[in-house]
């Protein structure tokens, strides 16, 4: 019989994020994301609530409405603003910049549009306004060793150093 996911387990699994209107993928990890289920919530709180019961080999989909999470989308943190008023650095879509308000608070703005005379900036999340769709693919549940679950994931084993190379200087 298989493990199933539940607290104290650890959990490896892939996921991609798809924009359910569109279909584009969003975002997606390749590698296996390790976390020990009920103590590192390495994803949204709806995600590890279905995640739970399945075991190894379980591909789920959970919908997630962006606005409930990231609220809705507020118009007025999107602004242009003429190319030569923006610095070179920030001249290519997809470039985050974090900017202050004259209150001290401050708001990353992601570049969404340029062209030869204009640079679009958004503060809003890239989720909000959007429902997506998690396809997650679970690849192991174990359980989860003391030192994982202290840590609330995989525990990389790190460089073994020969210890007579070490000499001080």
């Amino acid at each position: 019989m298989s493990e199933v996911i539940r607290d104290g387990k650890f959990v490896e699994l892939t996921y991609k994020v798809f924009d359910k209107k569109l279909g584009h993928v969003l975002t997606s990890v390749e590698f296996p994301l390790g976390y020990v289920h009920g103590h590192n919530e390495v994803l949204a709180p709806s995600v590890h609530a279905q995640l739970a019961g399945k075991s190894a080999g379980d591909v789920i989909e959970v919908e997630i409405d962006g606005n409930q999470i990231f609220g809705p989308r507020d118009e007025s943190l999107v602004f242009s603003d003429h190319i030569d008023n923006v610095p070179e650095e920030y001249r290519q879509v997809g470039t985050s910049i974090l900017m202050e308000n004259d209150r001290g608070q401050t708001r990353s703005f992601l570049v969404t549009h340029m062209d030869d005379d204009t640079l679009t900036v958004d503060g809003n999340n890239p989720l909000s306004g959007r429902v997506v769709v998690f396809k997650l693919e679970v690849l192991t549940v174990r359980d989860a060793s003391d030192e994982e679950i202290r840590a609330g994931g995989a525990i990389s084993a790190g460089a073994a150093i020969d210890p007579s190379l070490l000499k001080p200087v």
